[in-house]
């Protein structure tokens, strides 16, 4: 070996930054050289390359621009800086060849190891993830703000329509044998019952106790597949795509069951010309989801249930949307499907999202698992 050629890097000893694989960060330490010393499993699976490869190499590789990364180093290294912090293009794949996979948008965040060695602490956080993070934050103190809203409206408008009702059938009875009168407190009474009803259903959710017990998400997609399979039993189709080895949960079957079948059935109306021509699909899907990340608490793991149609798409201007009370996409629809179906998930710690374009819509439901 030459003299002025470093040493490989040794592995750490067993368990010395083993709590790094813990985390759903990129993590990794280096010298101020660049010298990477360890990457945690996160980073291996994000770039592709095993942790060995890592570590025979140089973090300032894996930098479409390395200049910054390099000068946080020597920054921390030398003391200047408690913390270097940056933006960058993170590499994947075996560097040099050709892998089709696009430079991932991270932040970097460089600081030193309190343990005297010298070493620097590299953390990566993918952008897509702090602003999905941010999103959901924004969705659940929006959620929170509505249901208030919603539930003091509802009280609101629930006392005078009572009023309103009563004092119309007494009207109807003063009136007795004026039929051209009589047609008009008909009205009335069929209105106040129609709001009554509505108000009814926004207070629903907050109303109704929940009955928790352990829930295997199979079975709720299975019985949501049999109602929809019976209700459109033309020109449907309702794929199945699970993962057997998904373990039951605590929860409400009923209000999950009622989740699934809001968003199913919506995709099955929303598939009306391709059921007209045999081409209508669903697709269930679900999967095992380790060391995520739900409302600023870290779960072990968690179920992910996809719900997806080949129909024509949400309209881009009900995306950000779709969640909120009385909003539908549908003629005839109450738009309260969508908003119980959010509260009941939110009730189960988990999120819902959506994705959606020409041709291929899907709802993506997260549900920790203790």
């Amino acid at each position: 070996m030459n003299p002025t050629t470093p040493p490989p890097p040794s592995y750490p000893a067993p368990g010395a930054w083993a709590a790094f694989d813990l985390l759903v960060t990129l993590v990794a330490v280096a010298d101020r050289t660049g010298r990477c010393l360890f990457a945690n499993a996160c980073f291996e699976d994000v770039v592709g390359v095993s942790r060995r490869s890592l570590m025979r190499g140089s973090l300032l590789d894996w930098l479409v621009d390395p200049m910054p990364l390099q000068e946080s180093l020597e920054s921390v290294a030398r003391n200047e800086f408690a913390t270097g912090r940056f933006e960058g293009l993170l590499r994947r794949g075996l560097l040099g060849a050709p892998t089709g996979l696009e430079p991932l948008p991270v932040h970097v965040f460089v600081t030193a190891l309190q343990d005297g060695s010298g070493q620097l602490l590299v953390q990566l956080v993918e952008i897509r993830q702090q602003t999905r993070q941010d999103r959901e934050d924004r969705v659940l103190d929006l959620a929170q703000a509505t249901k208030e809203l919603i539930r003091n409206l509802a009280h609101e408008i629930k006392n005078p329509l009572g009023g309103i009702r009563g004092a119309a059938q007494l009207l109807a009875m003063e009136i007795e044998g004026r039929e051209d009168l009589a047609e008009y407190t008909t009205v009335i009474v069929n209105e106040a019952d129609r709001l009554q009803h509505l108000v009814d259903r926004l207070l629903a959710p907050h109303r109704q106790a929940r009955v928790v017990g352990d829930v295997n998400i199979h079975e709720v997609c299975e019985r949501v597949r049999v109602l929809i399979m019976s209700e459109f039993a033309q020109g449907l189709e309702v794929v199945r795509d699970y993962d057997a080895s998904l373990p039951e949960f605590r929860g409400d079957l009923e209000q999950m069951i009622q989740v699934v079948l809001n968003i199913v059935r919506n995709a099955a109306q929303a598939l009306e010309s391709q059921r007209a021509q045999g081409q209508a699909r669903i697709l269930l899907r679900t999967r095992a989801l380790r060391q995520v990340t739900v409302g600023k608490r870290r779960w072990r793991l968690a179920l992910e249930l996809h719900i997806e149609d080949n129909g024509p798409g949400i309209p881009e201007e009900l995306l950000d949307r779709i969640f909120f009370p009385l909003v539908s996409g549908r003629d005839g629809g109450s738009g309260l499907g969508l908003t119980l179906a959010q509260t009941f998930v939110q009730q189960h710690q988990g999120t819902i999202e959506c994705e959606s374009g020409p041709g291929r819509t899907v709802f993506k439901i997260l549900i920790p698992l203790p």
